[in-house]
């Protein structure tokens, strides 16, 4: 999937500027050479012309006394870490999109089969109708009311093939590959079987989520940040330093008494800025309550996902087991009616009757164990990818 892709490369963005960041806690050495020819006068005196030849190692460090620059790196850490839990967010979702649209896909593949054989059963139906008119027994008008049922069996096959070629290219594009046929696994019922979610769940798994953990990082980056507006409030003591050869000529540039040398130790103390670094300070403890506000609301929110998730996966789980009860009972009743239909006891609409409300309550029955398993897709992501304690 190239989204989740293109989020991997982010992490890896936000772990090389936190290693910038880092590398200013340490001395900042660099070597250079130069070489120049220099010609000047003074009035009427002239310096004749000469050349200087020079090969020099600087260091520029600056000493973290008050934690500026700590505060800072601790900030890229925590803004790394935050797009490490975008990555899961992001897989988590791709994860629970790729395992809805895979179970919509398995309710399309039974729609159909259960379509395909109710045509089947209707274009038999339809068979002995017209052999039952050729002989007198029924009207017309009983014939045309079998073919009207089998030209609605029909309709539905042709649309759930075209529904299930959609969702498996839907599927593809998830998956980051062209469009194409999707493997199939377990059939719903058997998968309905196979699942064990709980009926309850502690509420620390919560702190694991994606979602809660980015928001905890930018509270932490935030807080991190308030430091950093501090330190800016105070002194900045910075060693800066040169060491190398110095000469007219390259022939003696390593000589003993061609070597140069400077140190030097500077602080820097902020006295007059116009209000700009209290405002600054002020800000950033502003964006720091921001950030644990939006915490708590993510924790809440959080809370609420998975309550409802719960609840959708006891109740769902209720439909089901009613659902597959009607079915049943359905199944036989369409067996009695067939029975009484061909043995000329009731009349064709008593079989129609029953027929529709069984093929009614098997697609009903499909629909209902495809949401009691979203159900549970739903609360694998309200719990963060697991409801596995350990």
């Amino acid at each position: 999937n190239r989204d989740l892709q293109s989020a991997a490369a982010r992490v890896l963005e936000y772990r090389a500027t936190y290693g910038a960041t880092r590398a200013d806690l340490f001395p900042q050495i660099s070597a250079g050479a130069s070489a120049a020819r220099t010609k000047t006068t003074f009035g009427s005196l002239v310096i004749p012309t000469f050349d200087q030849f020079a090969v020099t190692a600087n260091l520029q460090w600056e000493l973290d006394f008050f934690g500026r620059i700590r505060r800072s790196t601790e900030a890229a850490q925590f803004d790394w870490a935050g797009r490490d839990d975008d990555r899961r967010a992001l897989l988590l979702s791709l994860v629970g999109d790729v395992s809805t649209a895979y179970l919509e896909l398995r309710e399309l593949d039974e729609d159909l089969v259960i379509s395909d054989q109710t045509m089947i059963s209707r274009q038999q139906s339809l068979k002995l109708a017209r052999d039952r008119f050729a002989q007198g027994v029924i009207s017309e008008l009983d014939v045309r009311q079998f073919e009207a049922e089998v030209g609605v069996a029909a309709a539905r096959v042709a649309q759930y093939t075209r529904l299930r070629a959609q969702k498996e290219n839907q599927i593809s594009l998830l998956l980051g590959q062209v469009p194409g046929d999707i493997h199939r696994g377990m059939k719903l019922s058997d998968v309905v079987l196979a699942v064990t979610p709980p009926d309850s769940v502690r509420s620390s798994l919560l702190v694991r989520r994606p979602d809660v953990l980015r928001a905890q990082h930018d509270w932490s980056a935030a807080l991190a940040r308030v430091g950093v507006a501090e330190a800016s409030r105070l002194p900045r003591v910075i060693i800066t330093g040169q060491y190398g050869r110095q000469s007219t000529g390259l022939d003696s540039l390593f000589i003993s008494n061609a070597a140069i040398y400077t140190i030097q130790a500077g602080i820097s103390v902020p006295i007059f800025t116009g209000g700009k670094l209290v405002d600054q300070q002020a800000a950033a403890r502003a964006r720091a309550e921001q950030a644990r506000l939006h915490y708590e609301q993510t924790l809440l929110s959080a809370l609420r996902e998975t309550s409802d998730a719960l609840a959708g996966v006891r109740l769902s789980r209720d439909e089901v087991a009613a659902q597959e009860t009607q079915v049943r009972a359905l199944t036989r009743a369409l067996e009695l009616a067939q029975r009484r239909y061909e043995s000329g006891i009731t009349s064709y609409f008593d079989l129609l009757d029953v027929e529709r409300q069984l093929f009614a309550a098997q697609l009903v029955m499909t629909q209902t164990q495809r949401q009691y398993l979203a159900s549970v897709v739903q609360l694998y992501k309200a719990l963060g990818g697991s409801w596995d304690s350990r």
